[in-house]
């Protein structure tokens, strides 16, 4: 496709967070003229200001896509009229352990109205199988009064973005894509094609959904599989982390997985009961491995307080009025990402038990920073005065080796730290 043609293509991404703004980002660099949706104007204000607030985008990318004219950040769906394309990328949470589509329902209804014939609406967002034929499709075209496969196309593809990893981008990571019949397949390959290296084009959007469930699933599982096994190894006073990194040697049959203090972010904590639901409610059956894995990861931060009450317990302290240093918040290395954290659940088990909670966390805004927990600005200040200290995030500007050779009792949660008051989980 010529520059000019990619040029005189409209795009509108909804949802301009952790998804949705490297989408629009990558599709201005590639010359399209993109309308980044989001109906916080609080992150419309400061993306027209070029104040970034996603890991993966800089403020300077994100003023060059300014600059360009090409990026216009919007909360009115009426700078949508006569789109293209347009990329659905809002959350899908759960509620009581319910799926929540209502983000879904309402951009599908705001959007409908301003369609044309031969736009192409993508869902990117993570569900169940059947909500892009079911859901969506009834949606817009109840809305615009045109006919899906026929006016206009619709298509799924399950996003990967993997905040923090500098190996395998938006551009580097294989895109699966899907269409309700073959010209939107078609339509929805042909986009992509020119926003990432690989695409993957899969017979429908139901296997396009489950897919993005089954990639998730397998780690929500065997993330389970080893933290239950850290539990076990600990009481039969074995080292799992040396276990598996020796079975990690072996070139084939095993795939590396580690323990941790649960599970975060907008993937594992949801996709897999997502599926499990999905199962429940269709077939009437139950799916035991998802039910097993979330009983294991949703415990895990319970866990990691009852190992602090034995260390504090170890040195005749009570974990009532201990000062307790967190060293990371957010649920993955090098991200302010704290969604589902479990630092978040551990934060709340101390409050409850009465301990006093500080932490330390440059990568996490004030925007986004627990109540009741206590901002260190520095890991030497953290731990000063702290009775305990537990390593929840690994960002690599902590300083592990110090850590481990200070005075301060120290819960390793991430196998970082070595010396005689560390222990590992």
């Amino acid at each position: 496709m010529s520059d000019q043609m990619v040029a005189a293509i409209k795009v509108v991404v909804v949802g301009q967070g952790y998804v949705g703004l490297p989408v629009a980002m990558r599709a201005v660099a590639q010359g399209f003229n993109v309308v980044g949706l989001d109906l916080d104007k609080s992150r419309v204000m400061r993306l027209a200001g070029g104040d970034s607030y996603i890991d993966d985008i800089s403020d300077e990318e994100l003023q060059a896509a300014l600059d360009s004219t090409r990026y216009l950040p919007s909360s009115d769906y009426a700078d949508a009229a006569d789109f293209d394309v347009a990329v659905i990328t809002v959350p899908t949470p759960l509620r009581e352990s319910l799926p929540d589509l209502s983000f879904i329902e309402g951009s599908a209804k705001s959007l409908a109205p301003h369609m044309r014939r031969h736009s192409t609406v993508i869902l990117e967002s993570t569900t169940y199988p059947g909500t892009t034929e079911e859901l969506l499709v009834p949606a817009l075209e109840k809305g615009s009064g045109l006919r899906a496969g026929i006016d206009f196309h619709v298509g799924y593809s399950p996003e990967r973005i993997d905040p923090g990893n500098k190996t395998w981008g938006f551009v580097e990571t294989p895109k699966v894509v899907s269409g309700i019949d073959g010209a939107s397949l078609e339509k929805v390959n042909s986009f992509y094609s020119q926003l990432v290296r690989t695409t993957v084009p899969v017979s429908s959007p139901k296997e396009a959904e489950l897919t993005k469930l089954l990639e998730n699933t397998f780690r929500h599982v065997n993330i389970a599989l080893v933290n239950e096994l850290a539990i076990f190894a600990h009481q039969l006073g074995v080292n799992v982390w040396e276990a598996i990194e020796a079975a990690s040697t072996k070139p084939f049959g095993f795939m590396k997985f580690t323990p941790g203090p649960g599970v975060g972010g907008h993937c594992l904590p949801v996709d897999p009961s997502y599926l499990s639901w999905q199962v429940r409610r269709k077939l009437g059956q139950n799916f035991r491995f998802v039910e097993l894995a979330n009983d294991i990861n949703d415990h895990m931060p319970d866990y990691v307080v009852q190992r602090l009450m034995s260390l504090l317990n170890a040195k005749s302290k009570a974990i009532r009025g201990s000062r307790i240093g967190l060293l990371g918040l957010a649920y993955k290395r090098n991200t302010g990402d704290i969604r589902e954290s479990p630092s978040l659940r551990i934060i709340e088990v101390l409050r409850d038990y009465g301990a006093e909670v500080y932490a330390v966390d440059s990568h996490v805004g004030e925007s986004h920073w627990p109540d009741g927990v206590v901002r260190a600005q520095s890991q030497a200040e953290l731990l000063d005065g702290a009775d305990a200290v537990v390593v929840v995030t690994d960002h690599d500007e902590f300083d592990f080796a110090s850590l481990g050779e200070g005075e301060v009792p120290v819960l390793d949660t991430r196998n970082r730290v070595r010396g005689s008051r560390a222990e590992a989980l």
